[in-house]
């Protein structure tokens, strides 16, 4: 009896300490955007806990750049980026998970060896044929929102997820509404996607976080700053030649509280999400 509590005192230790260290950037940010002006942010030993805490960086931060403008945009790209998302990995599973042609194993390894390359490495040809297809905010601001949700609209890992979830489904429901008449596409939509959704939540929450915190590709695509998303326009913050540090962990501070808020919000989808599917392949 001992053991056991001696072993479930240390598998939680450990679990305490990682857990400090995974939020420890958080809190230091926090703590870095709730100093003030006369409290030394590179201080050794440093401290963690501000001596005199002040809002001070939020409203001067929130001040300096047009906040409401890029929460907007990015809400904008976000949003559509989950749809299409759920919408073409949703598609693009069924066959995969349902559906009996030749090459179906050949495909579906294809795609998922798309996940093991990176987006740097794709980002020139994906940039030539974006400005080929004039979806840049040079051509109007749809064209701009066009050029960002565009490229990230399905992704492997989507349709990995929405297989997995597919196969968890009884085929007697599918076979039942068949013989009732139910064509193939009514199938998928109402009765396999309303019994996965807690892993579209998954895919949602996951495409929502990407979307929102992703900062290369606009910087590279827009030119045009009444576009810019949060990440890009946070980066407004550093100056040329200096950079306020506190300035800058208040914007981003205030940048992920939509984040936060989402994955609040369909948090009671996201452990069964993740699960879903997780024992058949």
């Amino acid at each position: 009896m001992m053991k056991k509590y001696i072993k479930g005192f240390s598998v939680h230790s450990f679990l305490i300490i990682m857990s400090f260290l995974s939020l420890f950037p958080f809190l230091w940010l926090i703590s870095t955007a709730l100093k003030g002006q006369n409290e030394n942010i590179f201080q050794y030993p440093p401290v963690l806990i501000p001596q005199s805490p002040t809002l001070e960086n939020f409203i001067a931060a929130w001040k300096q750049i047009p906040f409401l403008l890029y929460f907007f945009n990015s809400f904008v790209v976000a949003a559509f980026t989950v749809i299409l998302n759920l919408i073409f990995s949703s598609l693009a599973a069924y066959p995969l998970a349902r559906m009996n042609f030749k090459g179906k194993n050949f495909i579906f390894c294809c795609v998922l060896s798309t996940i093991m390359i990176p987006f740097q490495a794709i980002m020139l040809p994906v940039y030539l044929i974006v400005l080929k297809l004039h979806l840049v905010d040079s051509y109007g601001i749809i064209m701009g929102y066009f050029g960002l949700i565009f490229p990230f609209a399905v992704n492997a890992f989507g349709i990995f997820l929405m297989r997995q979830a597919f196969l968890t489904v009884p085929k007697e429901m599918e076979e039942a509404a068949f013989i009732d008449g139910c064509s193939i596409f009514n199938i998928w939509r109402k009765i396999l996607l309303p019994m996965t959704a807690p892993t579209q939540a998954v895919l949602a929450i996951f495409t929502f976080i990407g979307s929102w915190g992703e900062f290369l590709w606009p910087s590279i695509v827009l030119t045009n700053k009444s576009l810019y998303t949060l990440p890009v326009g946070v980066n407004d913050l550093q100056g040329m030649f200096s950079a306020n540090w506190r300035l800058i962990a208040a914007g981003s501070i205030i940048s992920i509280i939509p984040i936060i808020i989402f994955f609040i919000a369909m948090q009671k989808y996201f452990v069964s999400g993740q699960s879903e599917g997780a024992v058949k392949g």
